[in-house]
């Protein structure tokens, strides 16, 4: 797993390359912790284009990164197609009753 930032005035960009599997989840939360200090209004979004596999755990840690409000981007067939079910899943998740 690799993580770069990428800053510019509108966002900061983590840009996650390789596998998104444990124990490279726990790097990616501190990443996020890390990269949404000081933002100074900027957007901050995660860069799926380069991953190759998303595990459970990954699309675990997606679908928190959505609800928290965080810009996920892709581009290619498996990182968009990944967006769509984690997508899909926090939708349905939020459609559930309370119990």
């Amino acid at each position: 797993m690799r993580i770069s930032i990428i800053e510019d005035r509108k966002e900061r960009r983590l840009v996650l390359e390789g596998k998104l599997i444990w124990p490279w989840t726990t790097e990616v939360k501190s990443a996020y912790k890390k990269a949404r200090e000081n933002l100074g209004g900027r957007e901050l979004v995660v860069d799926l284009k380069n991953l190759t596999i998303i595990a459970q755990e990954g699309e675990n840690l997606l679908e928190a990164l959505m609800n928290e409000g965080v810009k996920l981007r892709g581009s290619g067939v498996f990182a968009k197609q990944a967006l769509r079910q984690v997508s899909r899943r926090a939708r349905s998740r939020l459609q559930e009753p309370i119990s």
